[in-house]
């Protein structure tokens, strides 16, 4: 397999700045799932061209070999990390998808080169590989690192912990082994990002392939068992350096982004729910001094309902928890946005000032209880949850799966999948005007755009 150029991808950018300069996505790719296992899930290619007819429309589709993979996120073989002045790999080039089954543990490699609309799949990492090389296994978060691809994972092979990073070689994509050479107190793993600037990564925390597979274990949740912690890792060194505990009432602390300038030290983690009102948060943490400190500057509180409107799971509480999924910031660390997936709201905040943030904009789609329509739709089940946003950070695209296990219990009715496209108003709002809404069969999750997106590369130069 062909990795390399002989001057960089164009598609790279030294800096955030220069990739919001960009040119405009007019294709997308997204996974979907079966939840029923029975047919295998698929890499979609998605039509963003406005001036096409078959706008926000499937341009073509590629399954997997085998059913029961479950797709949920992926990510690229290289991005503009390759242009950090260490990397070993200036001239590689953006071209591979790498697509984990988070239930197989397999990880399928498409190629979008030769026809970007109708990637071809041409190498599979089996489970057995990573277990054997890494001791991991339910590959989860892809990230295009300066020196290799890193994954992380929920678990080990026997579906207990710990929960960790290994790492993919850019060229071959054999697994090197596991990335931790010490790592501490951490055991439970989810998502992992880091400050290219600053030497520094962060892992967080939401619970072994045992403790989520079979849904949400309420026995689990109601003590505290879920993640709450992140962590602070050399990252260089692999070793692990500080753990933060937010407190067991603040249960599964799932996505990171940290600011997109390598100057800047801080970053967002969106947590899911407190057991003490069901509300949702998102924390910032910044480094302060040597060590990194973290504070909650968000707070999304649950709204009241009838036990009648509510799944078994939450008819006790007579509430809906907001419930946030997914977090996504803008290139320009100007705007972050925030799927509250259990109440169907999405929500956009300034965060000009990370420790200040101001709502700035809010849309409503789906919702356990309310179940919002768009313009183009009747009632819609599941919510706002997978967010991605374009380099400009004028589009937002949305789908509405979480979890095949956990979309059962929250949605029991079972969720028709949809994406759609929301517009971010210069100077802040939301619009759902002029975009477009799809529904798909089989449910959709993670969404990524050609050439890069707000969360597929990283930068060491602002």
């Amino acid at each position: 397999m062909a990795t390399t150029l002989l001057r960089p991808d164009q598609t790279f950018y030294p800096s955030p700045r220069l990739a919001e300069k960009a040119p405009v996505e007019t294709l997308a790719y997204m996974v979907t799932f079966d939840p029923t296992a029975k047919a295998p899930d698929a890499l979609v290619t998605l039509d963003l061209d406005p001036q096409s007819p078959g706008y926000g429309k499937q341009a073509d589709r590629v399954e997997a070999p085998h059913a029961g993979d479950e797709f949920h996120h992926f990510g690229w073989n290289a991005c503009s990390s390759a242009l950090c002045p260490y990397a070993p790999h200036p001239h590689i080039e953006r071209r591979y998808l790498l697509v984990p089954g988070l239930r197989s543990s397999r990880i399928y490699v498409f190629d979008t080169k030769a026809n970007p609309r109708q990637p071809k799949l041409v190498h599979t990492i089996e489970a057995d590989e990573i277990a054997d090389r890494a001791g991991y296994s339910r590959p989860h978060t892809i990230h295009c690192g300066p020196d290799g691809i890193y994954v992380s994972a929920l678990g080990a092979p026997d579906g207990n912990g710990p929960g960790g990073i290994f790492i993919v070689d850019h060229d071959n994509f054999s697994v090197k082994g596991r990335w931790e050479l010490d790592r501490g107190p951490q055991q439970l793993a989810y998502d992992f990002w880091w400050h290219l600037g600053y030497d520094t990564a962060i892992t967080s925390e939401w619970g072994t392939p045992n403790m989520v597979e079979a849904g949400v274990n309420a026995e689990t949740l109601l003590a505290g068992g879920y993640g709450h912690k992140l962590h602070i890792w050399d990252l260089p060194k692999r070793r692990h350096r500080q753990e933060i505990d937010l407190g067991s009432e603040h249960q599964m602390v799932l996505e990171l982004r940290p600011a997109h300038n390598p100057t800047r030290a801080y970053g967002f983690a969106g947590v899911v729910t407190s057991l003490k009102d069901l509300s949702a948060s998102v924390w910032v943490w910044h480094l302060d001094g040597t060590s990194y400190k973290v504070e909650k500057v968000i707070e999304i509180p649950a709204e009241p309902a009838s036990a009648d409107d509510l799944p078994p799971l939450l008819k006790g509480f007579k509430a809906v928890p907001p419930l946030v999924t997914d977090i996504n910031l803008s290139l320009d660390d100007r705007w972050l946005y925030v799927s509250a997936w259990g109440t169907g709201e999405f929500l956009q905040f300034d965060v000009s000032d990370p420790f200040k943030p101001k709502q700035t904009g809010s849309v409503h789609l789906g919702g356990i209880v309310r179940k919002a329509a768009h313009p183009d739709s009747g009632p819609l089940n599941g919510g706002p949850q997978m967010v991605e946003v374009s380099r400009d950070g004028k589009r937002i695209y949305l789908t509405n799966s979480l979890y095949g296990s956990w979309d059962e219990q929250f949605y029991p009715a079972g969720i028709k999948s949809w994406v759609t496209l929301i517009h971010a108003k210069a100077g802040g709002g939301l619009s759902l005007e002029d975009g477009f809404f799809t529904e798909f069969q089989q449910r959709t999750h993670q969404i990524h755009l050609e050439g890069g997106d707000a969360s597929s590369d990283s930068y060491c130069y602002s």
